[in-house]
């Protein structure tokens, strides 16, 4: 056998260059995959796959006569190579144990906090391919799906427009909050006119926290109670490009303050409203799905999420968006403001997802 590298952008080009080379590629067996990225950053795959020895000669130079004393060279040549081959397949078996290559790949990305009900679509997709019986290759496909899966939500800063933060008690809103005020006021390609608006009456402080950060930042903030007073105060706030609304820390089961602020979404001001779904990347996957039953009842456009900095496994969160389909905004990665918040990237979640599965 002969060892044979096809590189692509995907583990899938490059086993359709091998198909494409070899025909139904059935006598070709894939000895290892690994994805790298280019001196551009771009991401590519390569998938080296071991080619019977006749027909990579016939399919690379066509039928050409070699010499008896070639031939036996290259014999004695691959003959060791696959002698070795097999001595390192079989200390992988008695590594690995006789759980199949799928099983394998499967156990793990459960473990690591993805949910069968994705998984298993994606693996019931490639039944009967080769990928099934390749761990490494298994694993590049499954990530590429996860990439490709992901949403993200560019910033549109184009018109005016009212953010509102929701989210569970003690995510960092306000803090977060604070940051993108700093970042539209002071640190994009100009400075965008802001304000901030507290709705939070239930938390002891919130209104000085959020008025302690606008002192600092010389914007403009304002407490409101009602859903009438804010829906004159974001039409006295005409004059302004966004409008940044802190709400409420709120338990999922809290249907009082569900309510209340539905009704502050519900108010017809003059101007679009983003609702931000603020979720902790901590969060636990028994959580998940009362937080999300809750609230989807408030219509959110995006999720911003907090508490980067506070843990290295991502596949909870990473789940979340896969069953959930909500596309990220921000990434809050420290308390540092404004520094610590970042435009969502489906590279910068999945480069410490990745990290926590090679632990695996």
């Amino acid at each position: 056998m002969i060892n044979e590298t096809f590189v692509a952008s995907t583990p899938t080009e490059a086993y359709e260059q091998a198909k494409k080379k070899y025909g139904d590629a059935t006598e070709l067996t894939i000895v290892s995959a690994k994805q790298t990225k280019d001196e551009n950053g771009q991401i590519r795959a390569e998938v080296v796959f071991a080619v019977p020895k006749v027909l990579f000669m016939e399919k690379s130079f066509g039928k050409a006569v070699t010499s008896p004393s070639q031939r036996s060279e290259e014999e004695a040549m691959l003959d060791e190579v696959s002698t070795m081959r097999r001595e390192l397949e079989a200390m992988r078996t008695q590594l690995t144990g006789t759980q199949g290559a799928a099983e394998k790949v499967r156990s793990l990305f459960l473990k690591k906090g993805i949910a069968s009900e994705w998984l298993d679509g994606v693996l019931d997709s490639l039944t009967g391919t080769p990928l099934m019986d390749d761990e490494a290759l298994l694993v590049s496909y499954i990530l590429e799906e996860i990439d490709d899966t992901l949403k993200v939500r560019d910033e549109m800063l184009g018109k005016p427009k009212v953010i509102m933060l929701v989210g569970p008690t003690g995510v960092g809103k306000t803090t977060t909050i604070a940051k993108l005020a700093a970042r539209y006021a002071y640190l994009l390609d100009r400075p965008y006119k802001v304000a901030l608006v507290n709705l939070d009456s239930y938390k002891v402080g919130a209104a000085e926290q959020l008025a302690h950060y606008a002192d600092i930042m010389q914007i403009e903030h304002f407490s409101v109670s009602t859903p009438e007073d804010f829906k004159a105060q974001v039409a006295a706030l005409e004059s302004y490009d966004i409008v940044l609304v802190d709400t409420a820390g709120m338990s999922p089961y809290d249907t009082q303050k569900f309510v209340k602020t539905i009704e502050f979404i519900k108010s017809e001001t003059v101007r679009d409203m983003e609702v931000h779904l603020v979720l902790a990347a901590t969060v636990k996957y028994e959580d998940m799905a009362d937080i999300y039953k809750n609230f989807s009842f408030l219509n959110p456009d995006a999720v911003i999420v907090s508490k980067f900095d506070e843990t290295k496994h991502f596949g909870t969160l990473l789940n979340f968006m896969l069953l959930y389909g909500l596309p990220m905004s921000y990434f809050s990665v420290g308390q540092e403001v404004p520094d610590d918040l970042l435009p969502a990237s489906k590279e910068y979640l999945l480069e410490r997802f990745i990290g926590d599965v090679h632990e695996g």
